[in-house]
């Protein structure tokens, strides 16, 4: 399955940077998915979107987690909506209500979802019906919530080291040349992109990997002395790579693009990325069967699983704050949406609404 990266409303990317990704098209009217490797953006998307619908507005309160959430799950589908603030939007209650052209509908979340995958129905939200709402909650009851809350963090890591793989490719492929989309600007500019996204991707890789250490590893270790040692060992191998990754990227930005010495750089590059690639791609398919299950045989209570949960969020301050968009690019819609169920679960209000208004404005 593609990714649907529908985040980044101005986003100027080259094609090897955006890749993979679902693209909305609408056929002789009839709306399919397509999924290749033509660059495409949120922009792009919800234009398609605009030409098929009315205008979309969504009235609530700035500070409403509902109304948020409601604007988040648009902003999945690549609809344009025009937010208009209001705290009694609905004949005095402050319930968000969301008109397209003659329509308009409020009510509980779940409504309003339906409501938005029936309007426009890719990518789907993967909203739930009530059988399979109550297989999940069957299968959430044994599966704490840090573990669902890792495994996401692993898929949209792995996405997002699996895209640098493939855009270092083409940069070495390309031979020094600039891209065919003009937006991208010349290979120093499209450098310093490249530069700016491994520094994103660092930064997450990090904070994950001391979450990890500081929270869920000392749990696992009070129970089994030991089980977390080959667990720890993989994080300080991946370190050094990692930094080389930075520094190489740092060398190449201030090389000749044609030169030897830059061609030569790319493939060392290339050569860092897919060891990171292979390695973090091992290391969290064997956290995600061998070590993260035993968290279960802990039998923490949901009190205490939520507190898990709120330390592994705060120590990822970055992720869950100016980062927290680029996290969710790297997941599928209703991962996504699952995602942001877990983050709002264990926060207040206030700051579930300034995290959520990073994404949306």
């Amino acid at each position: 399955m593609k990714k649907w990266n529908c985040f980044r409303k101005k986003s100027k990317k080259s094609t090897a940077e955006i890749v993979p990704h679902d693209v909305i098209l609408n056929n002789g009217g009839t709306t399919t998915i397509t999924t290749g490797t033509t660059a495409c953006t949120a922009a792009a998307a919800a234009a398609v979107v605009s030409t098929q619908c009315p205008t979309v507005r969504l009235y609530g309160s700035p500070t409403s987690v509902l109304a948020a959430y409601i604007r988040f799950a648009l902003l999945h589908k690549g609809v344009s909506v025009r937010f208009v603030p209001s705290d009694t939007p609905n004949f005095g209650s402050d319930a968000p209500v969301l008109q397209i052209g003659p329509e308009t509908v409020s009510g509980s979340l779940e409504t309003v979802l339906r409501y938005i995958d029936a309007r426009f129905p890719h990518p789907p939200l993967g909203v739930r019906s009530c059988d399979d709402e109550e297989e999940e909650d069957e299968e959430d009851e044994t599966t704490p919530s840090v573990v669902r809350a890792i495994a996401l963090q692993h898929k949209s890591m792995t996405w997002h080291v699996e895209r640098l793989v493939r855009w270092v490719e083409d940069l070495a492929t390309r031979g020094g040349k600039g891209s065919v989309d003009p937006t991208v600007g010349s290979p120093r500019m499209e450098m310093k992109k490249l530069a700016r996204s491994y520094s994103e991707l660092l930064e997450v890789l990090l904070e994950h990997a001391q979450m990890e250490e500081r929270v869920v590893f000392p749990i696992l270790e009070r129970a089994d002395r030991g089980i977390c040692k080959v667990a720890n060992e993989e994080h300080a191998r991946d370190l050094p790579i990692m930094n080389g990754i930075k520094e190489g990227i740092k060398s190449i930005g201030v090389m000749d693009s044609g030169s030897p010495d830059y061609h030569e750089a790319l493939s060392n590059l290339s050569t860092r990325l897919k060891s990171l690639q292979e390695n973090s791609k091992q290391h969290f398919m064997e956290e995600d069967k061998d070590l993260l299950p035993f968290m279960e045989a802990v039998e923490l209570n949901k009190e205490q699983q939520k507190r898990v949960l709120e330390q592994c969020l705060d120590v990822m301050q970055g992720t869950h704050s100016h980062l927290f968009n680029f996290l969710l690019e790297g997941l599928l819609p209703h991962e996504a949406m699952q995602y942001l169920d877990l983050f709002i679960s264990c926060n207040d209000r206030e700051r579930t609404a300034s995290t959520l208004k990073l994404i949306i404005d």
